[in-house]
């Protein structure tokens, strides 16, 4: 069998069979857990000191691929109520498991009474798996300027329930 870009030909059948990918379940983790993965995985940040909840990935073999940390936003003027934030994701670079910790931080926090919930990415990261998990790109909020700073420019995402106000 030869595997090419995740399909496997089969020299037997001469047809092409695509490989079948790890099937990802959402769990819960402890935060010295999470914190122990973030700081083994994550590329530039140091892991949350706490969280309103944290959930995470593994797979089927029980794995654990992937974390994120939710929690109410840092940035004041966000700090409504009905507004959490993702204060941190890391994978080991699974596919599909930073969308799927979105989509399930989502619901998680929809359940705990949020009806908007947000992330920022760096300026250079696309922001892929946001959108796949129903994200939207937020234009930048006034006063909103890291030259400043020196901080790394950052993106605003968010989801929340339709037609609501956060």
């Amino acid at each position: 069998m030869e595997k090419r870009n995740g399909i496997q030909k089969n020299a037997g059948s001469g047809g092409l069979a695509a490989t079948k990918r790890p099937r990802l379940l959402i769990s819960p983790v402890a935060l010295q857990t999470a914190r122990a993965f973030t700081a083994w995985t994550h590329r530039y940040l140091a892991p949350p000191a706490a969280a309103e909840f944290v959930i995470g990935v593994q797979t089927s073999d029980t794995t654990l691929v992937g974390v994120a940390f939710v929690d109410r936003p840092a940035f004041w003027a966000f700090d409504v109520g009905s507004t959490a934030e993702v204060v941190c994701l890391s994978t080991d670079g699974t596919l599909n498991a930073c969308s799927a910790l979105l989509g399930a931080a989502w619901r998680a926090a929809q359940a705990e009474g949020y009806r908007r919930l947000i992330a920022y990415t760096r300026f250079d990261e696309p922001g892929t798996s946001l959108c796949a998990a129903g994200f939207r790109l937020v234009p930048s909020p006034l006063g909103w300027d890291t030259s400043r700073t020196g901080e790394v420019a950052r993106v605003l995402w968010e989801i929340r329930v339709a037609g609501g106000r956060a």
